[in-house]
């Protein structure tokens, strides 16, 4: 099939736990052979790191890989690059590779950066006449022009990213192979990455991106693949693949309920609350593009009037980013009131939140019931903004769009 650029098949990985060199060379040629013959390998203290991997990825797709420290992503990659050969299963590729799997691969680092342009071009089968007409255009990306005739080994790491990634995006490769490296560069130079990334990607070539960052992996990723210890879990659209590794550990008490003991002779209380989505589905963790709903009933016991409910969103050092208040009128059908409120979208800023929920009379400083507080936790993720580094950094807790005029 001339439209697959990457297909695994039945990948596995097993190292031995407390060996540095895995095997005998007896042990190695069993293993080549029973990789052959597609045979199942067993072996005391084994440590699978990836067990039955399969995947089809089309040529000029951009695939991201999410999931946990320890999950076997760089391992994969590192399967894919041909640095290392996997156990059992088979790697069909269709292209050169241009891999960026950690800070200087490739390099030499007595070699100044202009040398290890070509050194890296020839390793990924350019002729020198190809690499020179992308000389100027690989330097100029780089920003290390002052620096492009000094060895690398004087290099900074963020100096080695920028260059590293510089070449390896720019000599053409038919693949692009890139782990979290890209974490080590700034802000601007994340924003030039993803920029070429997304180019590379319109230009026909495949791309895989390895991050921990759901925001960079939105940004420019259709489709996802997620692995947990080593299995691959999902291969979806990257929304569905984000919210399933932000939901993995969702915790069922951030549904809010009471305590029964601490009612006494409440006017009114908070029976439950929980946060969804608008169609009232639970819901925890939220793309920045998304709006945040919360689902509340409230009991009344005793009418009390200018009853209030509040709903306080709070920060992740529990300050209060914003209040939306609503006034409790007495329904005479019946004593328990459902509630449903709706945050907008593209507002709150993603970071980790919670709630406090709180029943008073305003302007008498007359607190009903205030039991619920720091409940419900929410995560917001960023969903592919302009900002490379977006999520959790310092951008306050509320983004608004504002009109500009130059005077």
């Amino acid at each position: 099939m001339s439209d697959i650029a990457i297909s695994a098949e039945n990948i596995s990985k097993i190292y031995q736990k407390g060996k540095i060199n895995v095997n005998t060379f007896r042990e190695e040629f069993e293993m080549f052979l029973n990789r052959l013959k597609g045979k199942k390998i067993h072996q005391q203290n084994a440590n699978w790191v990836l067990k039955d991997i399969n995947f089809e990825i089309k040529v000029g797709e951009v695939i991201g890989i999410i999931g946990k420290n320890g999950a076997g992503k760089s391992t994969l990659l590192k399967i894919l690059s041909k640095i290392t050969q996997p156990t059992l299963g088979t790697i069909k590729i269709k292209g050169k590779i241009a891999s960026l799997l950690e800070v200087g691969t490739g390099f030499h680092p007595e070699l100044t950066g202009k040398e290890n342009i070509f050194l890296n071009g020839a390793i990924l089968g350019m002729k020198k006449n190809e690499i020179k007409a992308k000389l100027e255009e690989i330097i100029d990306f780089s920003g290390v022009e002052s620096y492009i005739d000094t060895p690398v080994k004087r290099y900074s790491s963020g100096m080695y990213v920028r260059l590293a990634f510089a070449v390896a995006a720019h000599l053409e490769p038919e693949i692009l192979i890139i782990d979290e490296v890209l974490a080590v560069g700034d802000a601007d130079f994340q924003k030039k990455c993803l920029g070429k990334m997304k180019d590379v990607g319109k230009a026909g070539k495949t791309v895989l991106l390895v991050s921990h960052n759901v925001g960079i992996v939105s940004a420019i990723c259709e489709k996802s693949i997620l692995l947990e210890k080593g299995n691959l879990i999902n291969f979806n659209s990257t929304s569905v693949i984000v919210e399933q590794y932000l939901g993995a550990n969702v915790d069922k008490k951030q549904k809010y309920e009471v305590n029964l003991s601490t009612i006494k002779e409440k006017e009114a209380y908070i029976v439950k609350a929980f946060t969804c989505d608008e169609a009232q589905n639970f819901k925890s963790n939220f793309g920045f593009n998304e709006s945040i709903s919360v689902m509340m009933t409230v009991k009344i016991q005793k009418y009390v009037p200018k009853i209030t409910l509040s709903v306080v969103l709070l920060d992740k050092f529990q300050n209060r980013v914003c209040t939306l208040l609503e006034g409790i009128e007495k329904n005479v059908t019946k004593d328990e009131l459902t509630y449903f409120v709706t945050f907008p979208k593209n507002i709150i800023a993603p970071n980790s939140y919670s709630f406090f929920f709180v029943i008073y009379v305003p302007n008498q400083s007359i607190f009903i019931d205030e039991e619920a507080n720091n409940v419900c936790p929410i995560t917001i993720y960023d969903t592919g903004t302009e900002f490379a580094k977006y999520e959790g950094g310092n951008y306050g807790n509320v983004i608004l769009e504002a009109q500009w005029k130059k005077l």
